[in-house]
Formats: structure tokens, C-alpha cells, sequence
């Protein structure tokens, strides 16, 4: 009798690599497949009800399939756009995964069964169905199973052999059905909007490469960015004035806020400060202690992951969610993708904390943990598909270094704060009053760290106040008007803009930074030397011009209710066709009247670049003036700058930089509508609306000789952009 033979395929290869390992109990051999960066892993395992049934065990690497339209659709020139919304697609193989193809084709053709362990989200899915598909075509009865399981340990992976479901098909068809909608909705506005600014700025859109995209997610992460610009920009700052009330004792300054903490007008802050100048004297009016804690996180999600990794080890989302899969996939973390931030009621924590007790920085707080037994402070979501993340096994600096070791750590420290107990103390209140205006004093004495002993990532500390008496009369006190005025909220962090996306049901916790990433490469959006978000031109004018035509594109209101008909797709209650169907219609309406509206996109555009003419000609007319002898003996200095503007590049920028200044007078009077200055690289522009420049720098150490692009302002200058960025190696 013929022994069994089974085929496993994992989403990546160190995940097929880790589950082989588990199941052969090491007893493996590896071979070559017919792609060089996914292994083939044959050993034999008692599974699928079988004693030493053969296992051949590889991988995939995401993705293998693409919608596509047909050749009757692939010219921009002739196929008419609004026909991307009802023409007929099929399933291609994604370029580069055609030996993955080969590989499972070959492979599955002596198999009996097929087991699906790709990553158990919605993406993983519908992958898996992928491999079915692909597998189908040489063996269309074959047996498919589906291995359900969120982490990469020796419990879990045998959890999921024994226990084999299928593949769930609400959950292909919503990744199938918005796989569709990004393809014709994406292709159409692309389609329009590039075509018709290539038209009408010919000379700046003049490369094929120059492809102005849209995308459903993208334009709405693009509009939080521009509206947290605009805010800035359109933002009136106002004085403010308020009363202070400083007091020395025992060598300790102590400082007293005013109730009313702020008033906009100065001569009503003049009249109080007299009526208290007046009343000559301060009472104690009470002395209030009470106990102050400061919680512990809860359990850890991926929102909060990225948001973390962002704020506190300058990470983006992208690199930090690759090297959390990565962590994953050796088996060194719970699965990275989880909406869940509370642990189930029977979920043992003991062996987890346990595991981190060998630790030099935590070891001892892990103990302590253990001692007082594991509390974690949960949060209210669940995804009822995965735990929060946490570690699942020891890990140092000899076995994870740079990034991942960071990453790996701040899990970890992250996992133990919540398991174990909030920081305590004690805070006083002092309130005083003089004439008929109160003031407030607040001291804290920290009694418990708590979690803050291993939590590096958060402070809390003692803010010392001296003893007062209820009742006591103060006479050694000063008081005085403070000034200032209202500030303009800052630009966007990307943790800001990941929390805004998940609160307005902007794509998944799987796909935020990929969509972010998107407006960055697009070059939309460009991070400030704060790692603050700035619009480009661009994108400003994509979003003004879309709103003129009356149609909130940039608002998150439409794809967040698509993400929620997806869910009603995954839980059953929606066909794919249903929403297909209406989200179809929706966006065809929208386009046709953009298509005949799209005019306003260009005038947008053009009224963009006549300020950055006007503001170009201002700056090189200051140039021009500021031309003396002092300037001149600068320019001679050359290699004794600290930068120079040569190099050896040329790369847009730069270049027509150096001809601005060579044919200033020319540059003055020239028609914008000619636009015969932007000759190439025009996401390189207009962050402040003055062309960037190209510089090297002379600095000793590792960026020496290194080029990168900044604002063209002086470094003093109120209006400098702060853009930065390094011209790749």
C-alpha cells in the first residue's frame, strides 16, 4: 500500500522552516525548490490520522495571484475609462512568483493532501486559496485543509495538526471582493487624473513613469494629512494672558496656577491682578492628599505596536511590522496581526513570564511577577482569531541584534508591565486665594514604580511640594501677569496618522502602513526632520481639486463604509456580489460627473504653481539684492563650506536650481502657464513653494560626501519647510 503523502505551505519561508522543525521533532531534511529563496522541508510525522505519513513542507511569499484586465483593456489611449468598471477580469500570477507556481504544480502532483499553514487573518486566507487554486489545475479532487493556529510553538503547531478546518469562504470572498474595487476604482481615477494633467502639463508630466494614482485607502490617509495642514495654515493665533503665582519655601520653588488658567483680554487680567495686589495677602484655603495611581498598558495589539514603535524607537510602521513578522515567523512572538487586546480568562501567562526570568534587565521584576502571580490589564477588543502579542520565548542580544532586538524588547517589556502591577503614589493639592481669584499647586510622591521599573518607555516622578497648613496666611509670595498665545496643532506623527485610520476604519491593522507608505512613495506627503507629515503640492491639489468638484474623496467616509461591508462579508451577512454591486455604483456615479468636471483638477493644479512662480521670483529677486562683495567672497570659500551645492547628480532639482541662478532675469518674466522651468522630478518641489536644494555634505563621519535634498531657506527662517531628506546610496 502506497504511504501517504502530504504537501504543507506556509506564507514565508521561516515560518515553513520552524513548523517543519516542530512536526519532524528536528528530523528533517531541506532541498532547493524552483525558487532560491523558498526551501522545500521533507521529513515523516505521525498527522492527518497517518503514522510516519511523508510530509513535504515550503512556502509562499504572500501573494501569488492578481486581478487583471485584459489586453482589450491595457491602453490608457483607447480603452474608454469608464469601461474599467464593468470590464472582465481574470487571475494572473504576480511577476516573480512564477517558480512558487512551478514549485506547488510539481509538488502537489504525487499528494494526497494539502494543508494550508499560511497567516490566519484575512490576507492568509484568502493566499491559501490562492495555493488551492494553483493546485486545483494538476489535482482538481485533491483533499485541502486549513491549519488554524497564532503562534509558532511546539503547543500551538500541534494544537492545529490535530485540529484541521477548512478554508473559510466569507473571508476569501471579502478579500476577493476589495481586491476588485481597488483594481477598477484605482485604475479609473488613475487613469483620469494622470491622462488629464499629462495633457494640460506636458512639459512636467512628460515621462510615462509620471502616473498621478488613486487609491481608495490611499487618498483618504492622504486627507488627513492635508487637513492637519490646512488647519495650520488657516490657524489665527491669539493673545492670552493669565496670573502666576510663585512662592519659596524651604528652598523649594513652588509655582501656583490660576483657576481660570487663561483670559484673551489684557485689561479685565490688569484690573484682577490689581484687586489681587489689593488683597495683599494669600490663604490656604485647603490641603488635599489622596492616593494617585498610573495604570499599567494594556495587552498589546497591533495598532498599539506600531503606534509604540513609532514614538519610541523612530521606526515606521512598515519596518516595524516587518520585522515583528520576521520575530514571528522564528518563533520568537505570538502573531503580529491582532486586533485583541485582552487575554482569554484561561490563558496559563506563568510559563511566559517564567520564560523571561534569565533576563540581566528584567529577570528579577519577572520574579517579583511571578511571586504576586500575572494580572494583566486587559483592553475591550477582541478579533476571536488571535492573543495579544507577546513574547514566546527567552531571546538575547547573542541570538537578536539591532532592530529586532529592539522590537523583540519592547514586547517583552510591554508584555510584563501589563502582567504585573500599576505605579502608586500620593498627590497633594494646595489651593490658595487671594482677593477672589484661586490658584492651584500639585506635588506627587511616587511610593511604587510598578510597572515603570522595566517600562522605559513612560515616565512618572516625584514632583516635590512643601508642607502647607489649611488656613495659613502667605505674605512672601509674588504674582505677575504671564503672557502668550494660542498655538496651531502640530503636523501629523505617523502614529497619528495610524490612529486616525483605525478610528475611522481606514483599512485593516494589516494594511495602515502599507498605505502610508503609498503617499510617501507617491511623494504626496514627505517627512519633516520632526518625522512630521507634509503635504506636497501634489497631493494638496488632488485633494482641493476633488473637493471642488463637491465630492469628499479625501474624507474617510467611503472606505470606512467598504471596510464595513467587508465585515458583514466575513461574518456571512453580505454576499461579495452584494457589495460589488453597490460599491460599483457608487463610485461609477462619482466618476462620470468627475470625468466631467475633471478641468478643476488642473486649475487646482495650476493655481498651485503660479504661488510657487511667485514665491520662486520673490526669493531670486531677494538673491539678486542680497549680491554684494560679502556674498561673493562666500561663494569663492567652495570646499571650506560647510555644504556645497555641486554635484555630480544633476538630478532634477538640483540642476534647474543652478539655472535659475544663471538665467534669473528670464525666471522673472516667464509665464507660468508655459511652465517651461519644471523640466523634470516635480515631486522634488513647492513644500514651502520654492524649489529644493541639492547639497552634499562636507561633515566628517558617516554621511560625508553623502548628497540630500532640504529647504532652500536660511536654516533662521520662520518660513523654512524643515524638509529633509537623503539622496539615496
Amino acid at each position: 500500500m502506497k504511504a501517504m503523502r502530504a504537501l504543507f505551505v506556509a506564507e514565508k519561508n521561516d515560518a515553513a522552516k520552524n513548523i517543519a522543525s516542530i512536526l519532524s521533532h528536528g528530523k528533517l531534511s531541506r532541498r532547493d525548490s524552483r525558487s532560491k529563496w523558498n526551501k522545500i522541508y521533507q521529513f515523516q510525522a505521525d498527522v492527518l490520522n497517518t503514522p510516519n505519513c511523508f510530509v513535504i513542507m515550503t512556502s509562499v511569499s504572500g501573494h501569488l495571484l492578481q486581478y487583471r484586465f485584459p489586453d482589450s483593456h491595457r491602453s490608457w489611449q483607447e480603452t474608454p475609462i469608464h469601461s474599467l468598471f464593468d470590464a472582465p477580469l481574470y487571475k494572473d500570477v504576480i511577476p516573480g512568483m512564477e517558480d512558487i507556481k512551478r514549485t506547488l504544480i510539481e509538488e502537489v502532483r504525487d499528494s494526497d493532501v494539502l494543508v494550508i499553514w499560511t497567516d490566519c487573518d484575512r490576507e492568509g486566507e484568502d493566499i491559501g486559496a490562492e495555493i488551492v487554486n494553483i493546485c486545483n489545475v494538476v489535482k482538481p479532487k485533491l483533499d485541502v485543509f486549513r491549519a488554524k493556529f497564532s503562534e509558532i510553538t511546539q503547543i500551538a503547531i500541534w494544537h492545529a495538526v490535530k485540529n484541521l478546518t477548512k478554508l473559510d469562504q466569507h473571508v476569501i470572498d471579502a478579500v476577493e471582493c476589495r481586491s476588485e474595487l481597488d483594481l477598477r476604482i484605482g485604475a479609473a481615477f488613475t487613469r483620469l487624473q494622470t491622462l488629464h494633467l499629462r495633457n494640460v502639463f506636458a512639459n512636467i508630466f512628460h515621462d510615462h513613469k509620471d502616473v498621478i494614482s488613486y487609491g481608495s485607502c490611499q487618498f483618504p490617509t492622504l486627507g488627513f494629512v492635508v487637513e492637519r495642514y490646512k488647519t495650520i495654515q488657516e490657524f489665527i493665533s491669539e493673545k492670552f494672558w493669565r496670573l502666576v503665582v510663585k512662592h519659596v519655601r524651604n528652598g523649594v520653588d513652588v509655582e501656583f496656577n490660576w483657576e481660570r488658567q487663561r483670559v484673551f483680554d489684557h485689561d479685565v487680567v490688569q484690573a484682577l491682578l490689581d484687586d489681587c495686589t489689593d488683597a495683599g495677602r494669600a490663604s490656604v484655603v485647603s490641603v488635599i492628599c489622596k492616593p494617585k495611581s498610573k495604570w499599567r498598558p494594556v495587552a498589546l495589539d497591533t495598532i498599539e505596536l506600531e503606534k509604540i514603535a513609532v514614538r519610541k524607537l523612530k521606526l515606521n510602521a512598515k519596518n516595524a511590522m516587518s520585522i515583528a513578522e520576521k520575530l514571528y515567523s522564528q518563533g520568537f512572538i505570538s502573531y503580529p496581526r491582532t486586533e485583541t487586546n485582552k487575554y482569554p480568562a484561561n490563558f496559563d501567562l506563568r510559563p511566559l513570564v517564567q520564560s523571561q526570568v534569565a533576563n540581566s534587565d528584567w529577570g528579577d521584576f519577572a520574579q517579583a511577577i511571578l511571586a504576586k502571580g500575572p494580572n494583566p490589564k486587559n483592553g475591550t477588543k477582541s478579533d476571536d482569531a488571535h492573543p495579544p502579542i507577546h513574547p514566546l520565548k527567552f531571546a538575547s542580544t547573542d541570538n537578536l541584534v539591532g532592530l529586532d532586538w529592539a522590537l523583540y524588547e519592547l514586547i517583552v517589556r510591554h508584555f510584563l508591565a501589563c502582567v504585573s502591577w500599576d505605579a502608586t503614589g500620593n498627590e497633594t493639592k494646595v489651593q490658595i486665594r487671594i482677593g477672589d481669584e484661586n490658584f492651584v499647586a500639585t506635588g506627587l510622591i511616587v511610593d511604587d514604580l510598578g510597572y515603570l521599573k522595566i517600562y522605559k518607555y513612560e515616565n512618572w516622578g516625584d514632583k516635590l511640594l512643601p508642607q502647607y497648613q489649611q488656613n495659613e496666611i502667605l505674605n512672601d509670595y509674588q504674582i505677575s501677569i504671564n503672557e502668550g498665545q494660542t498655538q496651531p496643532p502640530s503636523l501629523l506623527t505617523e502614529a497619528d496618522l495610524i490612529a486616525l485610520m483605525y478610528k475611522y476604519g481606514i483599512g485593516t491593522d494589516a494594511t495602515h502602513a502599507e498605505h502610508i507608505e503609498t503617499i510617501k512613495s507617491r511623494q504626496y506627503v514627505i517627512i519633516d526632520k520632526n518625522g512630521r507629515f507634509l503635504p506636497g503640492y501634489l497631493g494638496l491639489s488632488l485633494v482641493d481639486g476633488y473637493d471642488r468638484m463637491g465630492y469628499a474623496m479625501s474624507k474617510p467616509h467611503m472606505r470606512a463604509d467598504l471596510e464595513s461591508n467587508l465585515k458583514l462579508i466575513c461574518e456571512g451577512k453580505k454576499s461579495k456580489d452584494e457589495v460589488l454591486r453597490e460599491q460599483l455604483a457608487k463610485y461609477k456615479r462619482i466618476f462620470e460627473q468627475s470625468e466631467i468636471k475633471v478641468k478643476l483638477l488642473s486649475d487646482t493644479f495650476r493655481e498651485y504653481l503660479n504661488k510657487q512662480q511667485e514665491n520662486q521670483n520673490n526669493e531670486l529677486n531677494d538673491e539678486q539684492k542680497r549680491s554684494t562683495p560679502n556674498t561673493e567672497r562666500r561663494k569663492k570659500k567652495g570646499a571650506g563650506d560647510a555644504m556645497s551645492t555641486t554635484g555630480r547628480k544633476n538630478r532634477g532639482t538640483g540642476r534647474q536650481i543652478r539655472n535659475h541662478r544663471e538665467r534669473s532675469s528670464e525666471v522673472a518674466t516667464t509665464n507660468l502657464n508655459d511652465v517651461e522651468l519644471l523640466e523634470s522630478n516635480f515631486h522634488f518641489f513647492f513644500f514651502c513653494f520654492l524649489p529644493l536644494c541639492f547639497l552634499c555634505s562636507l561633515f566628517q563621519g558617516p554621511n560625508h560626501g553623502r548628497y540630500f535634498w532640504t529647504c532652500r531657506k536660511n536654516r533662521n527662517d520662520p518660513a523654512k519647510c524643515n524638509f529633509f531628506e537623503w539622496e539615496p546610496r
